[in-house]
């Protein structure tokens, strides 16, 4: 972790949206063993205002895929970063320094612990459907993620 005085200030308000192989509920976030033994997860935020330092983040979108062999916490996890091929150079620099953790703020402050094989980060685009509880999130060709209401086991509602 760098010292306060080399850290840039940043803020971030997105839309979060996350999958993973897990059963609904995730146990991983609970620091419980992932429902198939290993974590396989995607995310993706949708900024609607945010800043780092100086440089605006405004309508921009990121998001990762990750991959941790047992549970999230015992770390050796996978991670790649996908940039919203719209950003320019600051803007691509500013997200890579914030998810990279050194500049504070969960969850990315964390990353550092549990992630042992970075991946390459890709710069792609980003399709947001939003239909209520049926929305489909799209980062490129390399992960989507849909979205569909749980149903009750007893009624099928």
């Amino acid at each position: 972790m760098v010292s306060n005085e080399e850290k840039v200030q940043w803020s971030l308000e997105a839309d979060y949206f996350q999958a993973c192989s897990c059963d609904y509920g995730c146990p991983c976030e609970f620091e419980a063993p992932p429902t198939q033994g290993f974590c396989e997860g995607i995310g993706a935020y949708r900024i609607t205002q945010g800043n780092y330092g100086s440089v605006s983040l405004n309508g921009l979108a990121f998001g990762f895929y990750v991959r941790f062999p047992e549970a999230m916490h015992l770390g050796n996890g996978t991670l790649g970063l996908l940039i919203d091929e719209g950003s320019d150079a600051q803007q691509r620099d500013a997200l890579l320094q914030i998810t990279s953790g050194k500049h504070g703020g969960l969850p990315f402050e964390v990353f550092p612990a549990l992630i042992t094989d970075p991946i390459d980060p890709r710069f792609v685009s980003f399709q947001f459907d939003l239909r209520g509880r049926d929305s489909t999130v799209t980062m490129g060709d390399a992960a989507s993620m849909a979205f569909e209401p749980v149903k009750n086991p007893v009624t099928g509602e």
